[in-house]
């Protein structure tokens, strides 16, 4: 979502047994014949020979799409962010976190160069990024495989990320493994189940009523950093039954300004929860929304109607179903 810290890197490299927790875990299936298979990613055909046996992830809700399709046992190493603890505590795929090797908090060439991949999954800005030179381009050059995030596809012609509905993104992210990994049908099922989440959480808002204006409010440094048209909470807010004040910006995570986020009055605002350090509590966005004089006459901060969600759940991840349902239950509770 953000530019990634600059922390020190710490490299590890390892290959993980096949139980955790008691429990027997079968390998997962491969492509007959180790065959090539080509999905389309980001616009262009992407073809990878036999199923990938070391994976590097970038970001926690990129990792949890490899374990929500069971494919943990592929994974030699993950990097995400600091605090990531918050988004590992509240995962449904906590247990599997365990099992994968954290590679510290920041995505670079020596930390993924040491851990011997032969697929990478991050996104522009989600660890690819051309001011570090780990780009789809260089991960090519150490014989590896990259494969970008949907929702951070870049719009053509432009540093503008979104190519699609963000949900869409999630499932064409998830088709797109299901495929390359050998575990389609694992794949349409979370597909089926999540549309039928999504479906029954869109069903419930009140009819006869506009939708409640939502503010997303990830940061501020000084000006708030929020979601637009193509990032996950847009969707994710429109499908609860309410709109994204920025849902007009073509654009996934941007920055806009506190004059334009006061003017639009939102209703109801969702707060990204880090967990990292005190500036980033859900306590201190929720001081800072207060102490900020045009965002303390807004509904949202008057009547206090604000939520926090773990990051995990507000970027591209198999979490953003739930996500919906929460966010719909809290609007249904503050009479949206």
């Amino acid at each position: 979502m953000r530019s990634s810290r600059l922390i020190t890197a710490i490299a590890v490299a390892c290959v993980l047994g096949t139980t955790a927790c008691g429990a027997e875990v079968q390998e997962a299936p491969k492509n007959a014949s180790g065959e090539s298979v080509t999905v389309t990613n980001c616009g262009a055909p992407l073809t990878v020979d036999g199923v990938p046996e070391r994976v590097v992830t970038n970001d926690t809700g990129i990792t949890e799409m490899m374990l929500a399709l069971g494919l943990a046992d592929r994974l030699v190493g993950y990097t995400s962010y600091p605090g990531k603890e918050r988004d590992i505590a509240t995962s449904p795929w906590r247990a599997d976190f365990e099992r994968v090797p954290p590679l510290g908090d920041a995505f670079t060439r020596e930390v993924v160069q040491a851990a011997a991949p032969d697929f990478v999954f991050a996104g522009w800005n989600y660890g690819f990024k051309e001011s570090t030179g780990l780009t789809p381009d260089w991960v090519r050059s150490i014989g590896a495989v990259p494969y970008q995030l949907t929702e951070a596809c870049r719009q053509p012609g432009t540093k503008r990320r979104g190519v699609m509905e963000p949900l869409d993104a999630l499932y064409t992210d998830l088709t797109n493994l299901g495929e390359i990994f050998g575990v389609r049908d694992e794949a349409d099922e979370l597909i089926s189940r999540y549309r039928d989440q999504v479906a029954a959480a869109a069903d419930g808002a009140p009819a006869g009523q506009e939708p409640a204006r939502v503010f997303l409010f990830d940061s501020a440094t000084p000006e708030p950093f929020t979601s637009g048209r193509t990032a996950a909470p847009s969707q994710i807010i429109r499908e609860a039954g309410g709109t994204n004040i920025f849902d007009d910006l073509n654009d996934s995570w941007t920055t806009t300004s506190w004059e334009a986020a006061a003017q639009r009055d939102p209703q109801a605002i969702v707060i990204v929860d880090y967990g990292a350090g005190p500036e980033n509590s859900v306590q201190a966005k929720i001081d800072h929304l207060r102490a900020q004089p045009l965002m303390a006459g807004t509904t949202a901060v008057r009547e206090n109607n604000i939520i926090a969600l773990p990051y995990a759940a507000l970027v591209e991840s198999p979490r953003n179903p739930q996500a919906v349902v929460t966010v719909a239950d809290f609007l249904r509770s503050k009479g949206y």
